[in-house]
């Protein structure tokens, strides 16, 4: 009876020994399973942190930098402006008309918002002309072209450009120092130095809307060529086709001294006449110019007698 008892204890010993082995090892492995789990999640969550900043940072890379208004207002009409077109002339309405050479001196008082650092003339017809907007034509004269300003020959935008630069003589040295020749190079460009600009304008009255009007047809930025270190006489560098070149005025704005709010355009500055000129040519049989039989201060006289002879022929349509 003894040994079955004690039979019985050691196995019931030997089962409790058996199923706490069993129940710690189930612990270990759930704890090591959970901890596998832990840290899987953990570097889940560190990757999707990652993956997270670097979709911030690639936002923040690919958003574009946009510039404040300059204001509190933007000046957006000029930009979309269109030019006002001419009406229709024939030439069966043409009674009279007169075609007229002027100078503007950018020096003088009312001229002097063109030659403006913010927007100067010359440099919208430079650009324009630079990007193929603007067609510029060449001023020296030829057998078809004698005056040289009937639009004849076109030139490239870098003949243009090389038209307004001075032209310095470069010698040539060999490696021994000897002269071997010599060549012409470009220099730089400096829009401070355009300070006239002429106009190819015609007066013309048209009898079916009874006006009297000037038609600008061309402009030309006038420069000194110097020669052999003599400085000569202004010169047109080229010569802009003026229906041509409206539509490119017309978007760029002129500096007004007295209001920054008029919204002028170079365009409405030829238009409305909103500058100061002096004839220099008036169409003659000789085909001569007023510095051609007038000196000094007669040129300016001759100059006034021009307008005057202008204005006296539109005053005597009216005269009974």
């Amino acid at each position: 009876m003894r040994r079955k008892i004690l039979v019985v204890g050691l196995l019931s010993l030997f089962c409790l020994g058996t199923y706490a082995q069993k129940k710690g090892t189930t612990r270990k492995r759930t704890t090591a399973a959970s901890r596998k789990a832990a840290n899987r999640a953990q570097n889940n969550t560190a990757n999707t942190t990652f993956n997270a900043q670097q979709t911030v940072d690639t936002s923040k890379k690919a958003k574009t930098f946009e510039r404040p208004i300059d204001g509190y207002y933007k000046k957006a009409n000029i930009l979309s402006a269109r030019v006002t077109p001419y009406a229709n002339l024939r030439e069966a309405d043409v009674v009279y008309a007169k075609r007229i050479w002027r100078e503007i001196d950018l020096r003088e008082k009312m001229n002097q918002y063109m030659a403006s650092p913010k927007s100067r003339l010359i440099d919208v017809l430079m650009i324009a002309v630079a990007a193929g907007e603007l067609t510029a034509y060449d001023a020296n004269p030829s057998k078809d072209d004698p005056n040289g300003d009937s639009f004849a020959i076109p030139l490239t935008p870098g003949k243009a450009q090389s038209k307004m630069a001075d032209s310095t003589i470069v010698d040539k040295f060999d490696k021994n120092g000897d002269k071997i020749g010599s060549s012409m190079q470009a220099g730089e460009f400096n829009a401070d130095s355009v300070i006239r600009f002429r106009i190819k304008e015609d007066w013309v009255f048209d009898k079916q809307r009874s006006i009297f009007e000037p038609r600008i047809i061309g402009i030309a930025p006038l420069i000194k060529i110097k020669a052999g270190g003599v400085d000569t006489d202004f010169q047109p560098a080229f010569w802009v086709y003026f229906p041509e070149a409206r539509q490119v005025l017309a978007t760029k704005e002129a500096v007004s001294r007295n209001n920054d709010a008029t919204g002028l355009s170079f365009d409405d500055v030829f238009m409305k006449r909103l500058f100061a000129s002096v004839i220099v040519k008036v169409s003659n049989q000789k085909d001569e110019r007023i510095k051609d039989y007038a000196q000094g201060i007669d040129k300016l006289y001759e100059s006034e007698k021009v307008k005057k002879t202008l204005l006296d022929w539109e005053l005597g349509l009216w005269q009974y």
